[in-house]
């Protein structure tokens, strides 16, 4: 035996060593603070730390089986956003003619959203003199997600998605106690109305099976049943049927002040092709001159991760699905879940450790199925694409969004997507070590039969000490 291969012997010792203990030091970690947590006996757990630096697994306890990951899917949503919807949203795809214009709606959920107060594509319109036309033919989609609980079609976290959404296609009903005179005296009066204001049906319930201002919709139909309470104030925000374009159509129109049309063709063409050219409207630079009849013009809404932090900060399901369809739209043309995700599955994700079944963008589907290690994969990828202070940015810390109430301690040195369902905790990101090491995690605990609050400590207990510790 050579001095160079008795090294080279020597060499892999010390690394299989020391990643043995490694192993063994996070395996009883993980044992002291979750799986041997007798709450959390009867449970599906799966835990994967990952350290980038080395590029190898530290720890693995079942990290490759499969597992529902609630809104920790949110972080694969997220990835199609970033990698293709570039830094500032589309808002909407134009082309003009002689007395019209022609939009093609790209799925951007900020439109007169509460959350943004400039609207581009809002002052477009209004300055505009022409007719205006939206076009219908990118959707290729269903109002509501694969496998999602039909029964939670009235939750403002269940909202329908559309190819044009328009206040988040959330009305916000709203009971105020207004004083009114009656009979010299000024008395407190209930005064219910909606945020926008809507000419469709409303009718009113004495209170006898809620005990307070409840709002009920018709499941397939904009007609809403209305509890009055005794409260001074009480909102409740409840999803509209968007009923393809025409809900998001009628909204528009009284936002604008101006008649608009549904056509399903572009002007000149039989079919839905045309030469993209990026101008930028409301705060950018507009390109002069009239476009060429197969080129498009681009109105820029929001820069993209205006959205993003949002939709990871407070877990927002609807953000997350536009998101993915908008992507979708970007690279493909059409707006399709299932097209857009075996895209990703074949191109930019195909290397993931364990091939995912993914339903839908936000998660709210227990039909999706990932792995820990699929996490951590893609966490990594999204470091080294995007860049590390980026996901800072994005992704919650402790004390702050979805993780408000935990890993407040030292804070600084977690960012992670929470994730929750019935009988689901799952918590995956970056965590940094005492010591400055940055290390990639994902904990998915499924079918527990507990306080989810007890989860949540068990999985913090879990990272603190390996932040502490590693």
């Amino acid at each position: 035996m050579t001095i160079r291969m008795l090294r080279s012997l020597l060499c892999g010792s010390v690394i299989f060593l020391f990643s043995c203990s490694t192993q063994k030091k996070i395996d009883g970690i993980a044992k002291t603070n979750v799986l041997d947590n007798e709450s959390l006996k009867t449970a599906h757990i799966g835990i994967s730390v990952f350290d980038p630096s080395a590029n190898q697994y530290l720890y693995n306890h079942q990290g490759e089986k499969y597992f529902v990951p609630a809104s920790n899917t949110k972080l694969f949503s997220l990835y199609a956003g970033m990698k293709y919807l570039g830094d500032s949203l589309t808002g909407i795809r134009f082309i003009e003619k002689d007395t019209a214009i022609f939009l093609l709606p790209a799925g951007d959920p900020t439109l007169l959203h509460a959350d943004f107060k400039k609207q581009p594509v809002i002052d477009f319109l209004k300055a505009t003199k022409k007719n205006i036309y939206v076009v219908d033919f990118n959707w290729d989609e269903q109002a509501l997600g694969l496998g999602w609980s039909w029964d939670d079609y009235n939750d403002d976290y269940m909202v329908e998605r559309s190819a044009l959404p328009v206040y988040g296609n959330i009305i916000k009903w709203v009971e105020e106690k207004q004083k009114q005179e009656q009979k010299n005296n000024f008395e407190p009066s209930p005064f219910i109305y909606s945020i926008p204001e809507v000419n469709w049906k409303v009718k009113f319930t004495t209170g006898n099976m809620q005990p307070g201002f409840f709002v009920k919709r018709r499941k397939d139909e904009n007609v809403f049943d209305i509890t009055q309470g005794n409260e001074t104030y009480k909102a409740q925000d409840v999803p509209f049927v968007t009923n393809g374009l025409a809900s998001a159509i009628e909204l528009l129109k009284d936002t604008i002040g101006k008649e608009i049309l549904i056509t399903k063709r572009l002007p000149g063409t039989g079919q839905p092709s045309y030469k993209i050219k990026s101008s930028h409207i409301g705060g950018m630079n507009m390109e002069t001159g009239p476009p060429a009849d197969d080129e498009m013009r681009i109105i820029h809404s929001q820069l993209a991760d205006s959205l993003f932090v949002p939709m990871m900060y407070r877990s927002d399901n609807f953000f997350a699905e536009q998101t993915l369809l908008m992507a979708s739209n970007e690279k493909l043309g059409v707006m399709n879940d299932q097209k857009i995700i075996d895209t990703l599955l074949k191109t930019d994700l195909k290397e993931l450790p364990q091939t995912p079944y993914w339903a839908d963008g936000s998660g709210l589907s227990r039909f999706n199925l990932f792995s820990p290690n699929d996490f951590t994969w893609l966490l990594n990828k999204m470091k080294n694409e995007f860049g590390m202070e980026r996901m800072k940015r994005i992704l919650p810390t402790g004390g702050r969004g979805t993780l408000r109430s935990y890993y407040k301690s030292d804070n600084n040195y977690i960012f992670a997507k929470t994730g929750s369902l019935t009988g689901v905790i799952c918590l995956s990101g970056y965590l940094y070590t005492v010591k400055g090491k940055l290390l990639i995690f994902s904990v998915l605990v499924n079918n527990h039969n507990t306080n989810s609050g007890t989860i949540r400590k068990a999985v913090e207990g879990f990272l603190l000490a390996l932040h502490k510790k590693y």
